[in-house]
């Protein structure tokens, strides 16, 4: 359950969440953009540990 909510919540950001690497300059960015950032960060290395716990070949 826990890997399939990662995922699903990976799914999820990947497409309603803007992708912030398309700004010209990543040291300009306002305070929300920073918190998404931060929260695809944390989404990202949940979904890791998730899948390597389950057995996948993660990175």
């Amino acid at each position: 359950m826990n890997y399939t909510f990662w995922k699903s919540l990976s799914a999820i950001n990947k497409a309603l969440l803007p992708k912030i690497y398309r700004k010209p300059d990543l040291m300009k960015l306002t305070t929300l953009d920073k918190s998404i950032v931060g929260w695809k960060i944390f989404v990202t290395y949940q979904f890791l540990d998730a899948a390597k716990s389950k057995g996948h070949d993660v990175v």
